[in-house]
């Protein structure tokens, strides 16, 4: 691991191990099993703290978003479902007048909401509202004090993941102009506050700036974009997000995802070399931060290494774990799948995999599960509802999901990554001692 780490400090580009790339990706088009884009609303609706999310879609929408984020019972959340009735599908009343009667009533609810998001859903009568017209005519009437905007959060053609790129490719073209002559870095991508907080530090100590993200914590606070914009992309299913903003005239950082202590020192080298960071500064810089992850990540490779495992398609999160956990805690690849490759955004995590690594693009559930079950290995990640049918055939798995909530990107929460896929083998370990 530390060979690895160094190499991604001297920016070994064309290095043997960046050389190798995976030689096959299987491509499988059938039933699929992932929750769908609006559960992103339960990390974003935190994020952006002045943000409402208003879903309109069916009771089932409700329930879904009600689980995915728990019950709160001590604050207020900033989400809720405009249900569609039966009157609705009978045609009784206007589905537009009901919109504007239930965002009227919220926004006098709730003063402290100056950006509202209606999030479409996917039944049918929800497609057929023209959701983005609604938003302009909503956005005319209360403006300035409240931005109305709409993305849709559909599971049809995506994965969950995908609510957040949606979102903020949303965002994208309300954004002002920069327009001075000195670089700006921008971060796409949701990080935990502590997460964001610790990379402005960092940022800071190599002399890089000025540095903003998106989302931002406040709405009032949106980036500048513009041509001297560059861009790091924190998450690696901003596909749509990253096509925006390249629309604007700003320019995205070839890097691996900062999981892990060679991630993250790949990606902060990215935005090094951009800005013209000396070899030296960044080494001593990033040096005091490589040595406590990777004596944190020791104890964990001590359980994980040799162990193996198998990643179904969820997040869009699977390729740079699965580099993580190749390079960093030596644990053997069975299948990596994920819902979607981007192959360029991908490039520099695919270049660290292993030769051999069996890919999987798309998903046939029940394939997956076939070859799952014959290869039987020692830890799958996967759904909610692919976790308990596979717990109850002897397997340990670990929640896909949980990957998201959790702060799991930068050099500090390299060991806390590591964490999430021992504890479910150490609780396998002691059910059946």
């Amino acid at each position: 691991m530390n060979a690895h780490v160094n190499a991604a400090v001297q920016g070994c580009a064309e290095g043997a191990a960046r050389e190798a790339a995976p030689n096959h990706v299987r491509r499988e088009n059938g039933q699929r099993e992932v929750f769908c884009g609006l559960t992103g609303i339960v990390w974003l609706h935190r994020k952006i703290q002045d943000a409402f999310f208003l879903v309109v879609g069916s009771r089932t929408c409700a329930h879904l978003i009600q689980s995915a984020a728990g019950v709160m019972i001590f604050a207020e959340p900033r989400f809720a479902t405009a249900i569609m009735e039966e009157k609705d599908l009978a045609g009784l009343t206007d589905a537009n007048d009901e919109l504007d009667r239930i965002v009227a009533q919220l926004i006098a609810r709730r003063p402290d909401i100056r950006l509202l998001f209606l999030v479409g859903s996917c039944p049918s009568e929800v497609i057929k509202l023209d959701l983005s017209r609604a938003a302009l005519r909503l956005s005319q009437s209360f403006s300035p004090r409240v931005r109305i905007l709409n993305y849709s959060g559909s599971g049809i053609e995506t994965t969950f993941t995908q609510g957040e790129d949606a979102c903020l490719a949303s965002l994208v073209p309300g954004l002002p102009p920069f327009g001075t002559s000195e670089d700006q870095l921008l971060i796409v991508g949701s990080l935990a506050d502590v997460v964001e907080d610790q990379f402005v530090r960092l940022f800071e100590e190599l002399g890089i700036g000025p540095v903003r993200f998106l989302p931002p914590r406040n709405s009032m606070t949106l980036p500048g974009v513009g041509p001297n914009t560059k861009f790091l992309l924190a998450q690696p299913f901003l596909a749509d997000t990253a096509r925006a903003l390249q629309e604007r005239g700003a320019t995205r950082l070839a890097a691996p995802f900062p999981l892990g202590v060679e991630g993250t020192t790949a990606w902060l080298r990215a935005a090094a070399d951009a800005f013209g960071v000396s070899d030296a500064r960044f080494v001593d810089v990033t040096r005091p931060y490589r040595v406590r992850a990777s004596r944190a990540l020791a104890h964990y490779r001590d359980q994980l290494a040799g162990r193996s495992i198998f990643l179904f398609p969820d997040s869009q999160l699977e390729i740079p774990l699965a580099r993580f956990l190749s390079r960093e805690l030596s644990m053997q690849l069975v299948e990596v799948g994920t819902p979607y490759l981007h192959r360029e955004h991908l490039a520099e995590e695919l270049k660290l995999l292993p030769n051999d690594v069996a890919l999987t693009e798309g998903q046939d559930v029940d394939l997956q599960l076939d070859r799952c079950r014959a290869a039987r290995p020692d830890l799958v990640v996967c759904g909610l509802g692919l976790a308990n049918p596979l717990e109850a055939e002897g397997m340990t798995t670990k929640w896909s999901i949980e990957l998201v909530f959790t702060p799991i990107q930068g050099f500090e929460q390299a060991a806390d990554l590591a964490e999430l896929f021992a504890r479910p083998l150490a609780r396998r370990a002691k059910l059946v001692a």
